[in-house]
């Protein structure tokens, strides 16, 4: 079988998707650039560098009750020879430190560049549809 890029950032998107399964910050953190800028679903506009995505996710980490599920589907992946770009549906799921329940689906796109034979995750961006008349999201939307 041959490996091809595609299938190479689909492997790692899996891994780190294991990591935060287990909520291993450093295997997690192993997978962004030192610069990454990161777009999430909870303020700020952006998290900028390894450092503020660490806090960011030790946060998200120690909000959550045991495991914390990621299920990717409809993964798309262009890549040229050093940058390529993911886009894909996640089915998050867990349950929180008082008791309630996540379970919705949100959109992810990732940058990758190919540094010292690594592909590093350096851009992030994860949101949810939003209802602009209410100005709320919209959290029971499903492929």
């Amino acid at each position: 079988m041959m490996v091809t890029i595609e299938s190479t950032i689909a492997s790692l998107l899996d891994d780190r998707s294991r990591a935060i399964h287990d909520k291993d910050i450093d295997r997690l953190l192993a997978f962004y650039s030192d610069d990454v800028v990161y777009f999430d679903l909870v303020p700020p506009l952006q998290y900028v560098g390894a450092a503020a995505l660490r806090g960011r996710f030790l946060d998200w980490f120690a909000r959550s009750k045991g495991a914390i599920g990621q299920k990717i589907e409809e993964l798309h992946v262009t890549a040229s020879a050093d940058v390529a770009v993911a886009h894909m549906l996640i089915r998050a799921g867990g349950t929180l430190v008082d008791g309630g329940e996540v379970g919705y689906w949100v959109r992810s796109t990732s940058s990758f560049r190919l540094r010292e034979s690594r592909w590093l995750i350096t851009h992030e961006h994860v949101s949810l549809p939003a209802d602009l008349k209410s100005g709320t999201v919209v959290m029971d939307l499903a492929p």
